[in-house]
């Protein structure tokens, strides 16, 4: 998930985006304009002249989960929104203004550096070799997807029953999709992907966060809804559903129909709004299974009684629980299967937990992350939301990945993200992270192709059919995971579900998807003892050790859930 850890609302009316119907371009403004995302109190009357009354333009609606995008110049304006009996809550979404010249990367923003490279922990490491020997009907790099072995989604397993139908819709919630990526390509519905985020030049500190507007290909704030900047998208679509096509890898359901629905920052933030935005129109467009490898930023935790926190950032925590559940109930309840990752902060969510990352973006001047003791009762959204699949993250060894969040009654189903310390020596190995595709542009933009194309770095692998090459690249963490669950889920509605009457293709209620997930995984008891350290020897020699409790049964505990989701089983 998202700088991993991010991993990352009752209807009101048909989902409707008003003005436009997607992210909209933003108008030269002054500095000192704000953004807010607003929630609409459910049944209440007024919602819109209050916004007003408070000094606030309302610039998009959601009318299916009442939530507005606004802005405003008043400095006072969320205490006055939320002053109205019309109002639920404020949330600050984002500043308004250009980047300065001299904006350079904030406390905030290393710190979401830092707190991703969690997924590119084995970079560095010597890799085994470019391709393998696929047995009969495997793709040629399959035999570098030991993730794919371990829950059977193979050419002899899974594969030889079902493979996915194109009219199963997967939508991936992420920083975008390389949907020209020649493994991706050709399951990917580029009619119905969407785009719900603008570019971020800078946060209220004024230190960069997507970076100029202007340093974009068309000049422009909004990207195509065909491409990811930031390469984890593309990762999270590719282990879903690339093709079976004599190139590179396969998916866990590859035949099924990528949708992108942009929800994440080029940078790896997620906010609000485009979460929210991308839930209900997944309602409303017939989307089977979606998947959700991050939080909701800028806080790890929503708390909304945490004494370390002021009274207006409780107020704001509130406001995301409350609206994020809007969106994903009112996608449940349209037959939208939910899919998160747990997270990758090596914690356990039943526990208390000190959190010193959050909130992790600016949306006021001065704002910085500052450390909370974290009670049980906060959560984590979407993770810990109800009616979705939280996912922990296993490693080739099928132990509980070092950085994967757990906790009994936390985690639902498990599944392979990768652990590069899951080796017989403790030492790190690229490799035993999860392979999947990578954008070529991006591969270029890094320095990480020699001049001919070829890779000159290790965690990078180049498949070619005749003039044909794909990219792709070693990463791990529960973002990884979760797809693979999805993936499955995909391959279940598939399997058994019925025509969909209202958008054609298939459909699956999601709780029945959710009880065959769980009813065909494979059962997996905590390790004995349950107190299971972790021991890492880091490339720089130095050795970090971490012991994590296993708590539950084998039916169902806090490393597997209700075990290792398993793609054979779901769908014989």
């Amino acid at each position: 998930m998202k700088r991993v850890a991010v991993v990352a609302v009752t209807a009101l009316a048909v989902a409707t985006l008003v003005a436009p119907a997607q992210a909209r371009q933003p108008d030269k403004v002054a500095e000192s304009q704000a953004e807010y995302v607003v929630l609409y109190k459910e049944g209440a009357t007024g919602a819109r002249q209050a916004v007003e009354a408070a000094g606030g333009t309302i610039v998009k609606e959601n009318t299916a989960v009442g939530v507005a995008t606004v802005t405003t110049t008043n400095a006072g304006f969320a205490a006055a929104a939320r002053s109205s009996s019309a109002i639920e809550g404020v949330v600050h979404n984002r500043p308004i203004g250009s980047v300065p010249d001299s904006a350079r990367a904030s406390a905030a923003v290393r710190k979401a550096i830092e707190a991703r490279a969690v997924e590119k922990e084995g970079h560095g490491a010597r890799a085994s070799g470019e391709r393998g020997t696929p047995g009969r009907g495997a793709e040629p790099l399959a035999e570098l997807q030991w993730d794919m072995k371990q829950i059977r989604a193979t050419a002899d397993g899974a594969h030889r029953y079902q493979q996915g139908r194109k009219d199963v819709l997967v939508g991936v919630l992420d920083t975008g999709v390389d949907g020209s990526h020649p493994d991706i390509a050709p399951n990917f519905n580029a009619a119905l992907s969407r785009n719900f985020t603008l570019d971020i030049p800078v946060d209220a500190n004024g230190a960069e966060v997507d970076g100029p507007c202007e340093a974009e290909p068309d000049r422009s704030c909004e990207d195509p809804a065909d491409v990811d900047e930031n390469d984890h998208g593309t990762h999270v679509a590719s282990s879903i559903a690339s093709p079976v096509n004599r190139l590179g890898v396969a998916g866990v359901a590859p035949k099924v129909s990528i949708v992108n629905l942009r929800a994440g920052q080029d940078s790896g933030y997620f906010f609000l709004q485009p979460s929210v935005d991308a839930l209900t129109y997944a309602g409303d467009h017939g989307i089977d299974v979606v998947n959700m490898s991050y939080y909701i930023d800028p806080w790890l935790f929503n708390c909304t009684d945490n004494p370390a926190d002021s009274a207006a950032d409780r107020a704001e925590q509130a406001t995301v629980i409350k609206a994020a559940q809007r969106a994903l109930d009112y996608a449940h309840r349209r037959g939208v299967t939910l899919v998160a990752a747990a997270g990758n902060q090596a914690a356990d969510y039943t526990k208390t937990y000190t959190d010193t990352g959050s909130p992790n973006f600016a949306s006021v001047p001065g704002e910085a992350p500052y450390e909370r003791t974290i009670p049980p009762s906060c959560v984590s959204m979407p993770a810990e939301a109800e009616n979705v699949i939280s996912v922990s993250s296993l490693g080739v060894s099928k132990r509980k990945s070092y950085f994967s969040s757990y906790g009994n009654g936390f985690v639902d189903v498990s599944a392979p993200g990768g652990d590069v310390y899951d080796t017989p020596d403790n030492t790190r190995d690229v490799t035993k992270a999860t392979l999947s595709a990578y954008p070529e542009s991006l591969a270029r933009a890094r320095g990480e192709l020699n001049a001919d194309g070829t890779p000159n770095v290790d965690y990078v692998v180049r498949d070619c059919n005749g003039s044909v090459c794909g990219y792709y690249q070693y990463l791990q963490g529960t973002s990884m995971a979760a797809p693979r669950a999805a993936g499955v889920a995909a391959l279940i509605v598939s399997r058994f579900g019925q025509h969909d009457r209202r958008h054609g293709g298939r459909t699956l209620a999601p709780a029945v998807v959710e009880a065959a997930l769980k009813a065909s995984a494979t059962r997996t008891s905590c390790p004995d003892p349950r107190a299971f350290t972790y021991t890492r020897h880091l490339p720089n020699g130095t050795t970090v050790t971490a012991t994590h409790v296993c708590e539950g049964s084998r039916l169902r505990n806090g490393f597997y859930g209700f075990g290792t989701v398993d793609a054979l089983r779901a769908v014989r």
